[in-house]
């Protein structure tokens, strides 16, 4: 924020909001789970307040690690195999 610059109200309160976010997540190793928790808020509803307020989600310059806070748990299920709906059964044995 600039010094001699006027945000109103709504604008210093988003500007704080802005602010508490990012110490929070920086706080947590930009974990957005523990940092929700650390502000007593829901992760959803942290995650609809840093994207609504433009919080990047991850400090500019610092490399994407494999296996970092930012990488999703596990991979992806391979698709379900699928049967036929109607197509003929397998012939029992007597």
């Amino acid at each position: 924020m600039e010094q001699g610059s006027v945000l109103g109200f709504r604008g210093a309160v988003e500007e704080f909001k802005r602010r508490l976010i990012e110490t929070a997540l920086r706080q947590a190793g930009w974990n957005r789970t523990h940092a929700a928790r650390s502000l007593g808020l829901q992760r959803t509803y942290l995650l609809r307040l840093i994207r609504d307020l433009g919080v990047p989600v991850r400090p500019a310059g610092r490399p994407f690690q494999p296996g970092g806070p930012l990488t999703p748990a596990r991979p992806p299920r391979p698709p379900a195999p699928t049967a036929p709906v109607n197509g003929p059964r397998p012939a029992e044995k007597r």
